[in-house]
């Protein structure tokens, strides 16, 4: 018995891992067929397909994908009218969230992102109800050991970014929106192709919740996240003590 429930649990966590990257790979095509509708399937032309496409092939989103999302875009298939929108709101302890989506149906995406919201005891608000408390940043990211501290931010000072933090983490390099394909582009040329390279919303301050909230927020992030019109989820919240993290957010 004790064999057979471990094969049940080995097959269940492959089975998320398996839904998790169908997920992945379903926003990054979106996101390549929008790029290539908007600019052009060329992307030698078109900086934010070559974006998208950098950041498909870094998560080893097979050449067969990448290629027919690029000909959605291009008219080559059907599918390619996506619209992109943005929703905000307050989750539990007040955490201000930002979620932005493609989607081919907006009331569909609508009504599941406030049943997200109203499931997790948040609010939903109006578009512009938040996004005075973060900033929108160009941000392009890099694990430690791709360059030295001191290499990098010459380099990207030179390529005209705003700031760069480097720690054990790695190196977080940030400019304006307008500029992020070509301070990607600038980067990659001298350390390669970067962990990713995105306009994000970043908080301007942060709001400190303890365990039980932290728990119940990430709940709803996490419910969030697991839409497949949802592209991103943006939150202005800080941890207290020893509560646990969520990878990738506050």
């Amino acid at each position: 018995m004790a064999g057979h429930s471990q094969f049940k649990n080995i097959m269940y966590r492959k089975g998320a891992q398996d839904a998790k990257r169908a997920r992945q790979f379903a926003r990054l095509a979106r996101e390549i067929t929008v790029a290539a509708k908007a600019g052009g399937p060329d992307a030698a032309m078109n900086p934010r397909l070559r974006t998208a496409v950098a950041a498909a092939r870094a998560a080893n989103m097979p050449k067969d994908n990448i290629e027919r999302a690029v000909g959605k875009g291009a008219g080559g298939g059907d599918g390619a009218d996506f619209t992109e929108m943005r929703y905000e709101g307050y989750g539990p302890g007040g955490v201000a969230i930002i979620v932005e989506a493609l989607t081919d149906n907006r009331n569909r995406t609508a009504a599941e992102v406030r049943a997200a919201f109203s499931k997790h005891a948040g609010a939903l608000g109006e578009t512009g109800s938040v996004n005075f408390l973060f900033d929108r940043l160009g941000v392009v990211r890099y694990p430690a050991a791709a360059a030295a501290a001191d290499d990098l931010f010459e380099a990207a000072a030179e390529a005209g970014a705003d700031d760069v933090e480097s720690g054990e983490d790695g190196h977080e390099v940030r400019c304006p929106p307008a500029a992020l394909h070509e301070l990607r582009d600038a980067l990659a040329a001298r350390f390669g192709e970067p962990a990713s390279a995105r306009v994000e919303w970043a908080p301007r301050s942060t709001v400190a919740i303890d365990e039980e909230r932290a728990a119940a927020l990430f709940r709803m992030l996490d419910a969030l996240e697991d839409n497949d019109d949802v592209q991103s989820v943006s939150a202005n919240y800080e941890v207290a003590g020893d509560a646990p993290r969520k990878p990738g957010a506050g």
